[in-house]
């Protein structure tokens, strides 16, 4: 091997090795499906996706945003794109159900397929280390319910959105789609 084929072979790995750290950091925690038993590591299962991570709740004013989720996931996920949804009672008792409550809810009621995870806390001394990081990351915790996070191919925060933006808001698909176009890590 020439000095040129090494030099390329260690620049590529050490590339990786800096994409796959960055990810680490954020993502490489795992969690439980809804109603589900094994977990599953965040990092591993959706690394180099572009990542919208949702606070959801069942009895929320916000709750018909389940609809627009569900319509983006179909509409991206080809290209790299996965909602992920982790219930939280903790705007005033409005995700009071079990995780099987939960889930037929989701699913009966808005046709909801993108994963969904097991119900967190995401504000406060409880709020889960995702949660923690994320708001870290932003300065932004939850205000309340279907508060949203954008995570890039590379697995660091982008971009934070209200709860009060809907899931087709302009600005968030614009957001969406710009990560979407971006190279993958590695790549």
């Amino acid at each position: 091997m020439n000095f040129k084929s090494l030099k390329i072979l260690v620049l590529s790995v050490l590339l990786l090795m800096a994409g796959a750290a960055r990810a680490d950091g954020l993502l490489d925690r795992s969690y439980r499906p809804l109603a589900g038993k094994a977990p599953v590591n965040l990092n591993e299962t959706y690394a180099g996706q572009v990542l919208l991570i949702v606070n959801t709740a069942s009895k929320c004013g916000f709750t018909p945003q389940y609809e627009g989720l569900e319509a983006l996931q179909k509409q991206y996920a080809a290209q790299g794109f996965t909602v992920l949804g982790f219930p939280s009672n903790d705007f005033m008792g409005q995700e009071p159900g079990s995780e099987a409550e939960i889930k037929e809810f989701c699913t009966l009621t808005y046709g909801v397929k993108f994963p969904m995870f097991e119900k967190v806390h995401v504000k406060g001394p409880e709020a889960t280390a995702l949660y923690r990081d994320l708001a870290a990351k932003t300065g932004v915790a939850p205000g309340w319910n279907f508060h949203k996070y954008l995570i890039g191919r590379d697995g660091q925060v982008v971009a934070n959105f209200s709860s009060k933006v809907k899931p087709d808001d302009a600005e968030l698909v614009a957001a969406i789609e710009r990560e979407l176009k971006a190279a993958r890590p590695g790549k």
